[in-house]
This record gives structure tokens, sequence and C-alpha cells, in this order.
């Protein structure tokens, strides 16, 4: 800084610069927030920066663990313990430990390089020779396709081996494989590729493209899916299989029509339908001439000539209002945190609300549900608030229409109904909100707000049912002896729930055994507070 201001004052006339401005610029050079700045600058350049700790999450839990005895006794430590497990919280400490835990520094220059050399320009028509080392039927991770009569990689499948070895580019011109020329026909180049052992030469025109880094994008299939099945994918060779709940990393979405996945657990990357691909598949819209495979390419990239899209609006189509097109689902990683809700859906008689019951008299401090709403009038052994909240009808239909209801019905002329603020008491009291309700209602919970855990009780087979029924009525469990047509209905309203709504399901158990059903769901609560889970990314940004 003192070096600047003392050339200034030394500068001659005859560099043609005005006095008032070296004197403006002096003066600003001269001002003591520059000279601050310029301090910061200087002593952060030579102050390497260092975390403290790189187990911030491990540091947590240990003083959760110290915390567990004093929040019975005191409400800030109680404070203290809810913040430190919060998800977002969690989320910025696991951040910071990542970063923490890698090198960000600048490597030095290699001995005896120019660093001129690295600046030079490319020469256009530079030809290189790549060598790969592979077995005979084992795929490359790379399509093609024809431009301008010459053979062109249209993909590169991230983690295959081409992706992993970093010698190949998108946009690469083959010209040659093992001294023999490769001509345009991209079955010839794949079927060459496939069939050849040991070492192969490429000989390419590179196209110097800069490398997609790839996108930290994670879904959850809603659909099966199996590339051998597809008349439409370029490459079944390259095709992921897939199943719905699947985890997938989306890695490349530069096709249009054809993603680049891997599965979440690990293994090479391959091509799926994109979002709009399988949407145009499963509303049955008439497919774009780019959808149909040209017959001079192989492994390549959709082309023709393009129509009008004609994509559905659920504004403008009743159809599709009563429909859900249920593709991939976008969701985010995070760390251990306690569900607000628990919602438990299933058939009528499937055991839904004694699961419910044990579960809040099992631990009621942690466990709560809400007292339905009424319109119909207190019988005289009945209080407020205990079993019923009763409200008079035309109060109910007021809220009712103004939403505030999470569902409701009617029975024998009188309403019935859950409030959502009945919901968020039990949630503002500390407790986990144990709700068993119709499936529709899922839509509503499934929210930031709320954000719940799903568990499907799926009804046992027709004559396990029969069985529980019949050793429920021997033990004074149930006083209902349910006909076949009763346990009948049961089964398919079990197959038809699940059909329709699986895509909102955590969890799905058997009820085949109550007390084992309910160990399994103590389980699955316990686990939610000690793995990662995967959660719609809408709840978290």
């Amino acid at each position: 800084m003192q070096q600047v201001l003392d050339n200034l004052g030394s500068l001659p006339n005859a560099t043609g610069a005005a006095e008032l401005d070296l004197i403006f610029l002096r003066g600003i050079m001269e001002s003591p927030i520059v000279r601050s700045l310029a301090k910061a600058h200087e002593r952060l350049e030579e102050t390497k920066l260092e975390a403290v700790r790189d187990n911030n999450l491990e540091l947590v839990q240990e003083i959760l663990r110290d915390l567990a005895q004093l929040a019975e006794q005191s409400s800030t430590a109680a404070e203290l313990a809810r913040i430190l497990q919060e998800p977002h919280f969690q989320s910025l400490l696991e951040t910071h430990d990542s970063v923490a835990s890698k090198t960000y520094e600048t490597p030095p220059p290699s001995p005896g390089l120019d660093p001129t050399f690295s600046n030079q320009p490319v020469p256009p028509d530079a030809v290189r020779m790549v060598g790969i080392r592979k077995t005979a039927g084992e795929h490359l991770g790379v399509t093609f396709r024809v431009e301008g009569g010459e053979l062109v990689i249209a993909r590169i499948l991230h983690g295959g081996m081409v992706a992993q070895q970093g010698l190949l580019h998108v946009g690469d011109i083959i010209k040659e494989v093992n001294g023999q020329l490769v001509g345009s026909d991209p079955r010839a180049l794949q079927e060459l590729l496939r069939n050849a052992s040991g070492s192969v030469i490429l000989k390419i025109l590179p196209s110097y493209q800069e490398p997609h880094l790839p996108r930290q994008v994670f879904v959850k299939c809603h659909f099966d899916y199996d590339p051998a099945r597809d008349s439409l994918i370029p490459c079944k060779e390259a095709g992921l299989h897939f199943n719905a709940g699947d985890l997938l990393q989306i890695v490349n979405q530069d096709d249009a029509n054809w993603w680049q996945a891997c599965h979440v657990e690990g293994g090479s990357a391959g091509l799926i339908p994109s979002q709009l691909l399988e949407e145009k598949r499963k509303a049955f819209v008439k497919r774009d001439l780019e959808l149909t495979p040209n017959s001079g390419t192989l492994c390549g990239s959709l082309s023709g000539k393009k129509k009008k899209r004609m994509m559905y609006l659920t504004t403008k189509n009743a159809e599709f209002d009563r429909h859900e097109l249920l593709i991939y689902e976008e969701v985010a990683r995070m760390p251990p945190f306690r569900r607000k809700t628990l919602v438990l859906i299933g058939a009528q008689g499937v055991g839904r609300r004694s699961l419910k019951n044990k579960l809040i008299m099992w631990d009621p401090d942690r466990y709560g549900t809400t007292v339905p709403y009424t319109s119909r009038r207190p019988k005289d052994s009945e209080r407020e608030g205990q079993g019923y909240s009763f409200v008079s009808r035309g109060e109910m239909e007021a809220d009712i229409r103004a939403g505030r209801y999470l569902e409701h019905g009617e029975y024998e002329g009188n309403l019935y109904g859950t409030r959502i603020d009945s919901i968020r008491g039990v949630v503002a009291a500390g407790k986990v909100c144990v709700l068993d309700v119709n499936p529709q209602a899922v839509k509503v919970l499934r929210t930031a707000e709320f954000v719940p855990y799903v568990v499907f009780i799926e009804a046992p087979d027709f004559e396990t049912l029969r069985a529980m029924n019949r050793a429920a009525l021997e033990s004074g469990v149930s006083t209902k002896q349910l006909t076949e047509a009763d346990l009948r209905r049961t089964v398919e309203e079990s197959s038809r729930i699940q059909r329709g709504y699986g895509h909102y399901f955590d969890l799905c158990l058997v009820n085949s055994n109550l007390e084992r059903t309910f160990r399994e769901l103590q389980a699955a609560m316990e686990k939610l507070r000690t793995e990662p889970q995967w959660v719609p990314v809408s709840w978290v940004y």
C-alpha cells in the first residue's frame, strides 16, 4: 500500500494523468477503510486458515448424552438439546465437517514445466491416440452418434470405464480402432469395441469441451424400469434397471429424453428415461418424432423433425386431475432426526387403531394423538376433550369450508373430523402425533410442517386374517365376528390402497401378528433417531 502511495507522488507530468485525478486517487488510497482492507488482505494471505475440528457431529452427540440428565431438571438444557437435534442444525454441522476434512490448497507447479505452455491454443486438427485395456464383451460406457458423416461420442456414462479413465470426452470424433477405419456406422463400431479384448488403441480428433461436473441431484423412483423391455432406449446395454422405491443419483441431464443415473449404493451409471419422456408415455400422449430411434444410429442421441409438444394441462383436463403421474421425486439426505407425525395407513379392520393405542400407552411422553371433533351432543357420561371435542354443526361446517379439517365425515346425521390445529397442538407439546387417517389425508400432511413418517399396515392373506379374527374372539379381545365377505373386503381394500398410495409409504408392515408388528414399528421409529433419512427436497429447501 505504501509503495503505491510513493509511486503516485513520484509520477511525472509526462504520464498525462490529470492532477485532480491523482489527488482523488491518493485520497481513496489514504482513507482508513481502504488501509484496513489492505491490511486484512495481507493478513489473510499470510495466515493459513484451518478448521478447529472436523468431527462436530460426534461432539454434539457427546453433549446430548451429557444433557440427557440435565434436561429433566432444567428447561434451558432441554431447549439446548432440542436445538442441537434440529435437522437444519445437524445438516449445517455435517456440511462443516465434510468441508473441514478436505484440503483446499493450490498444488505447486510441476518442476521443469513452462507455465506458458498450458496457455497455448491446441491445434483444431490435432489427432490423439488413446489406449484402453478391456476384456471381450465388456461395455466401455460410451455411446455414439453420426455427425457430418463421422462417428462422434454422444454420451459418456458416469462411473463407466471411459469416465473413470478421463481420456475421452463428449464430442470427440473416433477415426480408427487398432488402425482400422471406423467409417460411419455406429452399429459396426459398437460391435467392434464390444468384441475387442486386451489393448485397444483409438485414434480420435478431440473436441476440447469442458467436462461437466456431476450434479448432486437425488431422486426416488415411483415406477419399475427394465431397459431390456424398452423399445425406445437408444442402447439397451447402457440402460439402468431399477424398481419403485429405489434411490438414484442423476449425474447428467443434458439429453432431454435420456438421463444418466446410478444407484446411491454405488455402481456404474446408466441411461434412464427422463421425466419428460416418461410423462409422455404414461399420459398416452402421441410420441414426437424425436423419440423414435433413427435407423442410422445406435447408442446415440435421438434425432428427427420436432413437432409441437402435446403435453397435458391438469387445469384443463379432469382426467389428469384424478390421476397423478408418478415418475421421480427429488429427495435429499438428512441426518437422523425425529419426525413430527407418524401416519398409519391401512384398510378398515387391519389393526391401525390398536397399534396407535399400544404405541401411546408404551411411551405417553413421546407419543400423543388428537381428539376428534363432532357436532353431536355429548352424552351424560362424556366430558369435553375426553374422547371428543363437541362443537355446533354450524361452527364445524364453517371450519370445514375454511379448510381447517384434515378429514371429516358424517355418521347418523352427525359430523366427525380431525382439526389440523389439533395436530399442531400435539407437536407443539413436544410429542410425535400418531394418526390413523384415510390415505387421501397424506397429501395434506406430507409437508415440511408435519414431516410425516407414513407406515402402511398391510392386511395378511385371507386365511391368516380369518385365523386372527377367530383368535381375537376366543381371547375376548374382540366381540365382532367378521364374515367371509368382510375379510375379503379387507384384503381387497388393502391391495387397492397399496396400488393407489404406495408412493407415499416410508414403511410397509404386514400385520399377521399384532405383537410382532408392534415391535417392528417400535424398531422403525428408533431407527429414525440413529440413521440418516431420505426426505422430499421440498422439506429441506
